[in-house]
């Protein structure tokens, strides 16, 4: 009777697989929620984990309708569509660090789904049975990535970026699939253009791989079907990104594309100090990006820090290689980067910058002047360093070495997984261009796990098929 049970349960269990997966990812993050409340739950504690900039943003968006840091004044500091959107969780469901975890759970929710079909069409030419577990895999990695969990529970764009990039991919996979260009065909492509026209004022990091989708599309589709589909989605976030641009340009005097920190993040990541911050395992955002008589944050400032990151390429070519390298090193650590913080310290904290100091004998960089209590203090500490780094470490880099195996295993589907290629081809590019650590790799790492659970499904393909073969051998052997 018990075994009857068990199998019962099981055959329930593949049934709606699917509904399990999606189950455990609501319940491991509303039990890491509440397992830890002075993380999270910054509307009691006063401490935003993430960026408490987005909350001004959509605080003075609800109080005055004008995008902006200061109230009722104007700017595009930042990419604009988290804060809008975050600023419609507060007015529908109020200011509360549970609102925003639980419109984060559902986000993640809608992330997972995508990444279960994403790898159920891409690998569908092992068969269905098969695609269907590299997906459901996948997403079972995803449920239960510790980093993005503890990510997508603070007040960051991650888990909204990531929903509309996965589901976008998910778009593309049916567009380039669908037999004929019709009605339905072109509100596809209409669809996936005002995703990835949001996406893109969430984090503008996406045209590339439009691009590189293009090209994926020409490895099924002729010139003429692909440009047909991809129109409209090329065309639509133009049209969205010109009329943010032209906002822009009527509250600042000036053309601004999408934000005036463009430029500050590409002097992060190209001028004397890269190096030193990155071979000391600091993030290069603590550097600050200094413009003479002029106020940080506008136009003309980030124009001027763009211009003298140009300018260290330019004059320092001889240090190029060690730079991209280190960028790259850490784009794909399999420990989280940063390995180091600022110390807290009792020096006010400027435009969210430490206080560097040259010290030992290698003159190795050593930040300090974080004010005590700041949100950052948090990550130098006992359940950071020794349970959350080791537990990343083990998590990630298994899932890296399975990754790797699939993407070889997996080489014959090519025409198809190669988008999963062009996914992390990429955003390594855009985050080697200006600078990276793992919390801008994490919402590429879902993609990754597809490939380590190829690689699993792959493993188990050939254990059963040698089985069979034992078995067979077996039976052979017996007296007729």
């Amino acid at each position: 009777m018990p075994h009857m049970i068990d199998s019962a349960l099981l055959r329930w269990l593949l049934r709606h697989k699917l509904a399990v997966l999606l189950v455990l990812v609501v319940a491991v993050r509303l039990a890491v929620y509440f397992a830890v409340p002075s993380v999270f739950a910054w509307d009691q504690t006063g401490t935003i984990h993430g960026s408490s900039a987005y909350d001004t943003y959509a605080q003075n968006l609800l109080a005055t309708g004008v995008y902006g840091l200061t109230p009722g004044v104007a700017d595009a500091t930042i990419p604009p569509a988290y804060s809008y959107a975050l600023a419609g969780v507060y007015g529908w469901l109020g200011r509360s660090a549970l609102s925003v975890a639980l419109w984060h759970i559902a986000l993640d929710v809608l992330s997972v789904y995508a990444v279960y079909e994403i790898g159920r069409q891409l690998f569908r030419g092992w068969g269905e049975g098969r695609a269907d577990a590299v997906g459901w895999l996948a997403g079972l990695f995803t449920a239960f990535y510790p980093y993005l969990v503890f990510q997508n529970l603070t007040l960051i764009d991650t888990p909204l970026f990531m929903a509309l990039l996965y589901l976008w991919l998910l778009m593309m996979v049916a567009l380039r699939g669908r037999r004929r260009f019709n009605a339905r065909t072109l509100m596809l492509g209409v669809m996936g253009g005002v995703v990835l026209g949001i996406a893109t004022l969430v984090r503008p990091v996406l045209p590339p791989l439009a691009v590189l989708v293009a090209i994926w599309f020409l490895f099924r589709l002729g010139l003429v079907q692909t440009v047909l589909r991809l129109l409209p989605v090329a065309i639509i976030p133009l049209l969205m990104l010109g009329l943010w641009s032209a906002r822009n340009a009527q509250v600042l005097g000036v053309p601004v594309l999408l934000t005036t920190t463009s430029g500050a993040n590409f002097f992060q990541g190209n001028n004397p100090d890269t190096i030193p911050y990155l071979r000391a395992g600091y993030d290069v955002q603590w550097i600050g990006g200094q413009t003479e008589g002029m106020l940080p944050g506008t136009p003309q400032a980030d124009a001027a820090l763009l211009q003298a990151g140009l300018a260290f390429l330019r004059e320092n070519p001889g240090l190029i290689p060690e730079l991209l390298w280190l960028k790259f090193a850490a784009h794909w650590s399999v420990d989280i980067f940063p390995y180091r913080n600022p110390a807290e310290g009792e020096a006010p904290r400027l435009d969210y910058q430490g206080d560097a100091q040259q010290t030992g004998a290698g003159g190795a960089v050593e930040l300090g002047g974080l004010p005590p209590g700041d949100p950052v203090g948090a990550y130098s500490g006992s359940l950071f360093d020794q349970i959350g780094r080791p537990l990343h470490i083990v998590y990630f880099g298994g899932l890296l070495i399975l990754a790797l195996i699939g993407v070889v295993v997996s080489a014959r589907l090519w025409r198809d997984v190669s988008l999963l290629w062009f996914v992390q081809i990429s955003m390594t590019a855009m985050y080697v261009l200006f600078h990276s650590s793992t919390r801008y790799r994490a919402p590429t790492d879902p993609a990754l796990f597809l490939f380590s659970g190829a690689a699993l499904v792959w493993f188990a393909g050939r254990w059963r098929a040698r089985r069979l073969a034992a078995n067979e051998d077996s039976l052979e052997g017996r007296p007729a």
